[in-house]
């Protein structure tokens, strides 16, 4: 799946207009009857339901809507190309870049349907009938369409999800998803076994909910290790993170430490709402330990659940209590209603 990618867009060139002159006869002064040409088109990046990654770009880097038709005589306008729509993910967040090389966000697209002007097209050139005056009353100008905007846009794709699940290597993340929706990701007996983010939808008493788990990471995630900025921005639109830790881990408390570190420097993703599961209790080697696991977490201030992903163990009680969470945080449309607006920035013409 790709989520992220660069590409160039184009708004449609204007139309150019005509010089015609009327040639009917028993009129021997027709005059000019150049027509305008059309305005190209618009180049509009929309949020579709039906889209779920941007893959189905491929390597196509450049699009260009379509342009406009030249001016014809008896003042005939040409017709305007047609909009290039692009349709993204609901959750894209749309970047252009600005004179200095930085990068602006021109709108962030949440609800399918939301839509923003990436490329505006150029306006169609004037016919010869535009330039009659009473001096000269048989011009034989006209102008050329103008070119369509040019910009270079970055689309972010960051997941909307209910609950993130959110761990280091081995902590059991693809097993529990497994265990409570009908996702079924890559589960082995190696590390990093997940590659992309994997979404399972979790049945409630009033509505479905989205889990979503992403790789694994590592120290230094928010720095990009281990693709950790890839992976990372998926957390930024989830209402409740469930950090899974590995009970057969010999330092369960540090490596929750690591995880509330790369999420903290990562944008601050640690004020989001948290539940910690720690995972594998029904290893004999877990077990004599919780004891200790236990004492260890005690006094964090945050709902932990002792689990065991494989044999179902606790697993309802954190379900439970997620669910749970996220109705008591609200539903999507409250969020989306204190996001920014669609902005549109425009650019000079090139």
């Amino acid at each position: 799946m790709i989520y992220r990618k660069e590409i160039l867009v184009r708004g449609g060139r204007g139309g150019d207009g005509c010089v015609s002159f009327r040639r009917e006869k028993h009129v021997p002064l027709g005059g000019p009857d150049g027509g305008d040409g059309g305005n190209g088109g618009n180049v509009i990046i929309v949020a579709a339901s039906n889209v779920v990654d941007l893959g189905w770009m491929g390597r196509r880097k450049e699009f260009v809507a379509e342009g406009g038709r030249p001016g014809a005589g008896w003042r005939k306008r040409g017709r305007n190309g047609k909009d290039l729509v692009i349709p993204v993910p609901a959750g894209t967040a749309v970047f252009t870049k600005s004179r200095s090389g930085d990068q602006v966000l021109l709108a962030d697209l949440i609800i399918p349907g939301q839509q923003v002007l990436a490329a505006r097209g150029g306006k169609g050139g004037l016919g010869n009938a535009r330039f009659v005056t009473p001096v000269n009353q048989a011009p034989e100008t006209a102008t050329k369409g103008e070119l369509g905007e040019r910009q270079e846009i970055l689309l972010e794709v960051k997941l909307i999800t209910d609950v993130c699940l959110v761990g280091l290597a081995n902590a059991g993340k693809s097993t529990l998803l497994s265990a409570i929706s009908r996702a079924r990701p890559e589960i082995a007996d190696y590390p990093f076994t997940t590659r992309e983010p994997v979404l399972g939808v979790v049945g409630g008493q009033v509505r479905d909910f989205i889990f979503a788990e992403i790789p694994a990471l590592v120290k230094g995630a928010h720095l990009g290790k281990g693709l950790g900025n890839e992976f990372l921005r998926h957390v930024e639109r989830t209402k409740l993170v469930i950090y899974l830790l590995d009970g057969s881990s010999p330092t369960v408390r540090e490596d929750l430490n690591t995880l509330e570190n790369e999420m903290a420097l990562y944008k601050g993703l640690s004020s989001k709402r948290k539940v910690v599961a720690v995972n594998k209790i029904d290893l004999p080697e877990v077990a004599a330990r919780l004891p200790e696991i236990k004492r260890s977490l005690a006094g964090l201030g945050l709902p932990v659940f002792y689990i065991s992903a494989r044999t179902g163990e606790g697993v309802l009680e954190l379900t439970r209590k997620a669910t749970a969470i996220v109705e008591e945080i609200g539903c999507c449309e409250d969020m989306v209603a204190e996001l920014p607006t669609a902005i549109f920035r425009p650019k000079p013409r090139q």
